[in-house]
Formats: C-alpha cells, structure tokens, sequence
C-alpha cells in the first residue's frame, strides 16, 4: 500500500482534509521574507510538502530527504516536474550549515530516543547560523488521543493504537511507554504507531536545544492542543555567543 493511500488519498474524507490542512498550516509557519537559498524535507515520505514548499520558495532549492526506498521512489514519482527538487538518502552527505530552513512533519512521533536525538544533532549540524525548522507532530494525548483512538477502533480493533486500555491511558495524559519498534532501514529503529507519543516530552527537548519561536496547532488553532490532531513548532538555531574575555 503506497503511503498516500493511508494520508492524503484515504477513503476517509475527513482525514484526507486532515491530512492536506497539516502541510498547508505547517508550510505557511515560515514566512515567504526568510528568503531561504536551501529547503529541507526531512523524512518527505511521498514528497507532498515538497510541492508547497515549491510554491511558497519558488527561488528556493529544495531538497527531498526520505531514508526509506520504497517511499524514496514515491516521491521521485510524485516530485518528477519540478526541477528544483533534488533528492537524498544520505544526510552525512549533505554540507554543514548548509540549509536555511527545515521542515520536519510527522517524523519525530516515530523516531525511538537515539533516533530523535540524532536527527536533532542533524538539524544542528545542517541549519546555517540563522536557520529555522518548522517541526510538526501529532497531539496523540487528551482529547486528540480518544477521538483518534476511536476511529482507529473502527478499523483495527484491539491493536495497539486501538486497544480500549492504551487509549484510555493516552486520553489521561499516560500514554503506554513501552512502544513496538520495527527497522524501516539497515540501523535505523523506527515506531509504526503513533500511540505512546507525548508531544510535550519532544517539545522540552526541541526547547531545550534551539529557540523556540512559535507553536501552532492545526487545523484551528485556537483550540490549541487540548482539541487539535496536529502541533507545529517553529525553531531558530542557537548560535553559541564567544566570551570576549574567554577569546582574548
């Protein structure tokens, strides 16, 4: 089953709306004046966002970051008409400092400890001294984690993410910690189910890294995330400041 037949092209309507309002709110988080020379998509998946991205960063190059080549193969597909998409497998072959803007969207909500940790590093190491990530995960405790709980009964009873406990534990705020973890690549661990992700674990990590600058749920943002499926986060490298005196 191609990845856009459980997201953007889903039998069910909601959910495709869903699925297409997250890339629109999370693309419109950075703002057309940042002007960036480098866009990544890290983890692309199919490479959809790469098309707004396109749009919104005409003069921008982008490039389409997605480790799995089966979804690798997807987006070459799907991103064959713009030119100005490259596409990478490898990070360590990218250049240090060499993005100016990141986006990251439903990435981190699969991504076990060691794993997030380096992608973080990565991010680091890849974002310019003034660089910016726009980082979107889903809400899957309180209210999100019992409606989306709900619907995923309905079509997978009893699994993990449908089971009426590790729903009920989410919806409390005490998702199950102990998370199925699977290889999606040679040396990279990776979490199938959204169930057990704390959006507010990652967003102390994220914070305690770079500057955070925005949070922004989707798709109405005004109920925040008590009421919202999706979160985003915008973040500004930290650029360490030298002592004067320490440098003399």
């Amino acid at each position: 089953m191609a990845y856009s037949d459980i997201t953007f092209k889903d039998k069910n309507p909601i959910k495709r709306w869903l699925q297409s309002r997250r890339l629109v709110v999370a693309s419109r988080i950075a703002d057309r004046s940042l002007n960036p020379q480098c866009v990544l998509d890290f983890g692309a998946g199919n490479g959809e966002l790469c098309k707004l991205i396109a749009l919104q960063f005409p003069k921008a190059k982008i490039v389409c970051y997605e480790p799995t080549s089966s979804l690798m193969a997807e987006a070459k597909d799907n991103l064959a008409d713009l030119p100005q998409v490259s596409f990478c497998s490898d990070l360590e072959k990218m250049t240090e400092g060499s993005v100016d803007l990141i986006f990251c969207l439903e990435v981190f909500e699969h991504l076990p400890k060691a794993e997030t940790q380096d992608a973080l590093w990565q991010f680091n190491r890849l974002l310019s001294s003034k660089g910016k990530a726009v980082i979107g995960v889903p809400v899957e405790v309180g209210i999100p984690a019992l409606y989306k709980g709900i619907f995923r009964m309905t079509r997978r009873f009893g699994a993990f993410d449908a089971s009426i406990k590790n729903i009920l534990l989410a919806a409390l705020y005490s998702p199950p910690k102990d998370r199925p973890v699977a290889a999606i690549a040679p040396g990279f661990a990776f979490h199938y189910e959204h169930m057990g992700f704390d959006y507010r674990k990652l967003q102390a990590l994220v914070q305690a890294q770079f500057r955070l600058q925005q949070v922004i749920t989707s798709p109405f943002s005004i109920f925040g995330p008590w009421l919202n499926p999706e979160v985003n986060f915008l973040v500004q490298k930290v650029t360490p400041t030298v002592n004067s005196d320490a440098a003399r």
